[in-house]
């Protein structure tokens, strides 16, 4: 049986829709406002069954469709000129202007913010665009269908709905061809092409030819399914409110069975992913949201798919920003290890392991065990180095191995881990994590005179030998030091602490003195050396 949930979703279409040339798997969603993690989290699930499909030699076509014919409902609260937004409520969203001017509508804007991400994740779908599909009138035989079958397909939707769709009900929504909103209503359908609707907001009617139209489109419930045949998908999974007893997925498989003749594509039910530290649900439309983009601020791109291939899709996980940012680093790092070997975990854990780690890559697993750099460490010694990338990363890497001389994709996988470490340090590590090298010529801290003695005596021994201390001699050095003037260790280590960096307490303090070097920490010391 195979060990991971992806490849297992693989084996159940592969039987369930039997051999094929062509296997479709598809995801989509709406653009009205921010794509977020929680968005995502459909996205990657089909990306990692489409790879598991891939790797079983199978051929695959993973389309992603934008539903951007959708009418604007709400102004997101993260949204700029919501004010003006509002004026195009009830439009088609792809008719909505970019309040940031930079695309030619605002479902564009949010479109290409997240089309940029995915390609960076290793995520490269064909895209469909829904407004441009029904403007094209390719879907105008399955809209007809549809209206064929108006009555079946209300006695399905009734079974789930507690008030029952009135008789004159339709499936079909329409855009009003003169104040482009869909505040209309459907007066008659000729039995072939043509659809009569009169405007509630302008009065404005006509007769439209389905086949030409370009405002007239299917109902969500309707829609989906439609598209489901005429895309031929085998995979598609979805959140679980839509997964919910007489949800749009239970009503779907039966209107594409029973209204367009073919069986409902594979599918799973995902959970919702929470930030932690933030209550609720995310919701692109109320605008608390978290993007990819935000998380890539964070996490470098191979561990971002980690946190999802490492997860069933049924699980609901929370995304942190806090010091779990470290655990996670740790974890994706041992999973590396284990794949090549570097890191004994038992083999039964390690087979699973190996695919999660094959799952999270970006293009391709790597010939051998990248140089790496653990997160935590690269967090002090970029706070050492003021920020500086490179010093940093010189400073972290082994002996040996020079940043330089690693290849292009090492050297990708260490600049980006780098960014992304100082960008947790600026923006989300707790205040007590964070320190800097205080300045010579600003004020020293107040000492006693066992104090001074203590850090006159540290001086001295960085100015004469610094060069001879290993992280080891050094700390027996501060218990040496502590002893001769008369401080108890702990008092020592908070004095040098403060001395250095401003506060009581920072990274291990023979390892950050090695790493600072004497030129930085000497002035600092001798500061309060000259006031004894």
């Amino acid at each position: 049986m195979a060990e991971h949930w992806a490849d297992r979703y693989a084996e159940l279409i592969v039987r369930r829709k039997g051999e094929k040339k062509l296997y479709v798997c598809a995801s989509g969603i709406t653009p009205s406002g921010t794509v977020h993690i929680g968005n995502f989290r459909e996205i990657i699930s089909v990306d990692l069954v489409v790879r598991a499909l891939r790797d079983a030699g199978k051929t695959v076509r993973f389309i992603y469709s934008w539903d951007d014919f959708d009418v604007f409902r709400k102004v997101p609260a993260n949204m700029p000129n919501r004010e003006g937004l509002a004026a195009y409520l009830r439009r088609p969203i792809v008719h909505v202007p970019d309040p940031r001017g930079n695309e030619s509508s605002y479902a564009r804007a949010n479109e290409r913010e997240i089309e940029r991400v995915l390609h960076r994740v290793g995520i490269d779908p064909e895209y469909i665009y829904q407004s441009e599909m029904y403007a094209k009138g390719v879907y105008a035989e399955g809209v007809r269908t549809a209206l064929e079958a108006k009555d079946r397909i209300r006695s399905i939707l009734n079974k789930h709905r507690s008030a029952p769709l009135p008789s004159d009900w339709t499936p079909v929504s329409v855009f009003c061809a003169s104040c482009d909103r869909d505040t209309t209503s459907v007066e008659g359908w000729d039995s072939a092409w043509s659809v009569s609707y009169t405007c509630q907001s302008c009065g404005h009617s006509e007769t439209v030819d389905l086949r030409h139209a370009t405002g007239v489109k299917l109902l969500w419930r309707v829609d989906w399914p439609m598209r489901w045949k005429y895309e031929n998908v085998d995979f598609e999974p979805a959140g679980k409110e839509h997964h919910s007893a007489g949800g749009s997925f239970d009503t779907a498989q039966e209107i594409v069975r029973e209204v367009y003749g073919v069986d409902p594509p594979v599918t799973f039910k995902y959970d919702f992913i929470s930030i932690k530290g933030m209550g609720g649900k995310i919701s692109s439309s109320l605008g608390n949201v978290v993007s990819v983009e935000d998380v890539l601020s964070v996490y470098q791109p191979e561990v971002v798919r980690y946190l999802f291939a490492g997860t069933r899709p049924d699980s609901e996980f929370a995304v942190s920003f806090d010091l779990d940012v470290i655990k996670i680093y740790e974890d994706y790092d041992r999973c590396e290890r284990a794949y090549f070997g570097a890191e004994e975990i038992g083999e039964k854990k390690r087979a699973r392991q190996r695919r999660v780690y094959e799952l999270s890559q970006i293009g391709g697993v790597p010939e051998r065990l990248p140089p790496n750099v653990s997160f935590r460490h690269l967090c002090n010694l970029l706070q050492i180095y003021d920020g500086a990338i490179d010093p940093a990363l010189s400073a972290a890497l082994p002996d040996g191995i020079d940043l330089d001389a690693c290849d292009d994709d090492a050297r990708r996988r260490l600049r980006t881990r780098a960014e992304c470490a100082w960008n947790w340090i600026r923006n989300h590590a707790p205040e007590d994590f964070r320190f800097s090298i205080r300045p010579p010529d600003s004020e020293p801290p107040a000492l006693s005179a066992e104090e001074r003695d203590a850090v006159s005596r540290l001086a001295g021994a960085i100015e004469s030998r610094f060069e001879e201390f290993s992280e080891q001699s050094l700390g027996e050095l501060f218990y040496e030091i502590a002893q001769q003037a008369g401080l108890e260790p702990q008092q020592l280590f908070q004095t040098i602490y403060r001395v250095l960096l401003g506060k009581p307490k920072g990274p291990r303090l023979a390892s950050f003195i090695l790493t600072a070097g004497r030129d930085r920490i000497l002035p600092i010391l001798d500061q309060c050396r000259r006031n004894l």
